[in-house]
């Protein structure tokens, strides 16, 4: 339960957070080389945004990687694929916020590409940007899905439960009454038990006098039977 109240304070406090996605243009050194582009930073661990942004550039062609540095070769771009030309992608940041970058050295690709690459790159920083908040968002909406299917399965149980309590405490008063009725029979049974046995001593006595009287007068016949000759 403790756990639950967790992710509900913490669902009502992230739903009040509006995250807008911005794009700057911005250059980056790749290979000792200028190469431009788009960039925007995001909240969120470097490590998640890095696995994120490596799955979103795999939909452009075939990814590589360099040393501090991904690379796409023959990349696709607004329906169409480029034979020539490479797209750069990088990611920086910590454990609150990182900055993905996606850019294109302009001397490896035509003149007349690089305008449309740079735009169609520009539009795939936001794309990219909108899909991580929405993963996020989704991410925290399937575990508030999974608290609330426990909670649902909670209070299940707690019903079930009060259920069984309740046909529980019926029982238990309706043995209560059973047990009073037995204790009012049990006393009238003491009752009569207890007159049958003063009426048992009272016989007792009253055989034991006429046994005694019995036993006098078989003296008294014995005592005759002597006197007979």
């Amino acid at each position: 339960m403790k756990k639950l109240t967790l992710i509900v304070f913490l669902g009502i406090a992230t739903c009040t957070i509006a995250q807008k996605v911005t794009v700057d243009k911005k250059s980056e050194k790749v290979k000792e080389e200028s190469a431009d582009g788009y960039s925007t930073s995001l909240e969120g661990k470097k490590d998640d945004v890095a696995a994120s942004f490596g799955r979103f550039i795999k939909d452009l062609g075939k990814v590589k990687t360099g040393i501090d540095y991904q690379y796409v070769e023959g990349p696709a771009l607004g329906g169409t694929v480029y034979s020539t030309g490479v797209v750069y992608a990088k990611t920086e940041g910590n454990e609150e916020r990182a900055t993905v970058w996606l850019g294109i050295k302009s001397a490896e690709w035509t003149v007349n590409d690089i305008s449309l690459v740079e735009n169609q790159l520009e539009k795939l920083i936001y794309q990219f940007g909108v899909k991580f908040y929405r993963d996020k968002i989704q991410a925290q909406i399937d575990e508030a899905q999974q608290a609330m299917d426990a909670v649902a399965r909670q209070q299940q149980r707690l019903t079930s439960q009060n259920k069984d309590l309740t046909t529980k405490l019926s029982n238990n008063g309706s043995e209560k009454i059973r047990l009073e009725k037995a204790l009012v029979l049990n006393r009238l049974d003491s009752l009569v038990l207890f007159q049958k046995i003063k009426n048992n001593k009272h016989d007792q006595d009253s055989v034991k006098k006429a046994g005694e009287q019995i036993k006098k007068i078989i003296e008294l016949h014995k005592e005759r039977q002597r006197k007979v000759n």
